[in-house]
């Protein structure tokens, strides 16, 4: 148990690190679809509740360029945000439209967690 717990918090704090580099080098649009992804994945579900001021909280922005991004990416159908409900229309346009950030922190969780060896209990 303490070695998963140890690659768990591994992998939170290489996610956290590539966040805050991808927060100070990438575009607001690839930001925004990074993060709405991996909140996709960690609610495994493509409709989630977030309000405008949260999302602009986690991304280090004013709401109205929230606005913008978030236009961006529901003008050329890969979201639907309505009234704090966001959607995932385009799975496949949105990782192509995030940066490479949402591919390394993915890249991490799967090598510290997924199809991790059992210890023999006999």
């Amino acid at each position: 148990m303490q070695n998963l717990l140890l690659r768990y918090v591994q992998a939170v704090y290489s996610e956290l690190g590539q966040a805050a580099a991808c927060n100070r080098l990438h575009i607001l649009e690839e930001r925004l679809a990074r993060w709405l992804l991996t909140v996709s994945d960690r609610l495994e579900s493509e409709d989630f509740p977030l309000r405008q001021e949260f999302i602009a909280q986690m991304l280090g922005v004013g709401r109205s360029g929230v606005t913008v991004a978030a236009s961006t990416l529901s003008r050329a159908r890969m979201i639907r945000y309505q009234r704090g409900q966001i959607s995932i229309l385009n799975r496949e346009d949105l990782e192509a439209t995030s940066c490479e950030c949402y591919r390394v922190i993915q890249g991490e969780f799967a090598r510290l967690l997924e199809n991790q060896p059992t210890r023999d209990r006999r």
